[in-house]
């Protein structure tokens, strides 16, 4: 008798080794997954664009890790759950735990509004309510266009228009133009980029409204090549461009951390708080719309109510500085 519980407790001893070994394993998976996620090969599949996109939700993995550790009171697991926890912290604690300072010079609306929104004034309200100084629009179509002006223009005089993209302006704008993004194979009708200077009370800043090309996830991976192209584009306008302070606007269909948008966002800052995610509306999971700037700092992002687009509005806060 004493023989069968010595056995039967040193089989429970083994499984609990073998549930703790599992435990560390996963948790180094984790860990490493979020601090070498750049290691991950984009070659089949785009697995690495495709990782760096949800990138922030490995830590709901890291969450059940910990309570599992504490549910069976693993002092190993709990241990190894730190490593995790604080790749987690370093990519996207100040996002999660940061304030942004109280002073700003310009507010930015920021919404891919939907070519097929049926209520496109309803919306323009929605943007018209967040008081910015400067409404960027996507997805803009002629027959919608009549009234974004109607809400829009009465408190931000200022536009400019150019295929798709929109922006609505408090202060004057000038040297407004056109900006080629279009990939290899892309029709002339594809313009879903425009360039405007602004002459905000601080000083002058160029806006960038753009709207790359949308991705795919299939059975064979993420298929972004047409986006990565156009992002390659419009990095190397804004590496000639002489402007001292800049912002680029826009739905940019990928994350900041994602490698396909390195050739832009390596330029770039991006915004020292909030997770804005934005996409998809009914249940977002992914910030792919953007207010990101150079010689500016962009030092909050949120996300606005649902409209009748399937992304959410952007509102962010710049300081242009001195």
């Amino acid at each position: 008798m004493v023989a069968q519980v010595a056995r039967a407790v040193q089989g429970q001893l083994r499984s609990v080794r073998r549930w703790e070994y599992g435990l560390v394993v996963c948790a180094v998976a984790v860990a490493g997954l979020l601090g070498l996620h750049s290691a991950v090969p984009n070659r089949v599949g785009r697995l690495g664009s495709l990782l760096e996109t949800f990138l922030p939700w490995l830590g709901v993995a890291v969450l059940l890790l910990g309570c599992l550790a504490l549910l069976k009171r693993s002092v190993v697991g709990l241990l190894a759950c730190l490593a995790p926890t604080l790749a987690w912290l370093w990519l996207f604690g100040g996002l999660w735990f940061g304030s942004s300072p109280d002073s700003y010079d310009l507010t930015v609306v920021q919404h891919n509004v939907a070519d097929d929104n049926s209520d496109p004034s309803g919306t323009a309200r929605a943007l018209l309510g967040a008081r910015g100084d400067l409404v960027a629009v996507q997805e803009l179509t002629p027959a919608a266009r009549g009234a974004y002006e109607d809400v829009l223009g009465g408190s931000l005089p200022h536009r400019a228009v150019h295929g798709t993209v929109a922006l609505w302006s408090a202060y004057p704008l000038s040297d407004v133009r056109a900006v080629d993004i279009r990939p290899a194979g892309f029709p002339d009708s594809w313009q879903r980029g425009l360039r405007a200077t602004v002459a905000a009370p601080e000083g002058e800043v160029a806006v960038y409204v753009v709207h790359l090309p949308s991705i795919r996830l299939g059975a064979t991976g993420l298929a972004s090549a047409a986006r990565d192209e156009s992002a390659a584009l419009l990095g190397a306008r804004i590496a000639d461009d002489q402007a001292e302070r800049l912002l680029v606007v826009g739905d940019l269909n990928g994350t900041v951390q994602d490698r396909g948008l390195d050739p832009l966002t390596s330029q770039l800052s991006a915004p020292a708080s909030g997770f804005a995610f934005s996409w998809p509306a009914s249940l977002p999971v992914a910030r792919i719309d953007h207010v990101l700037g150079k010689g500016v700092e962009v030092t909050e992002v949120s996300a606005l109510d649902s409209t009748g687009s399937d992304h959410l509005p952007l509102v962010g806060r710049v300081r242009l500085g001195s």
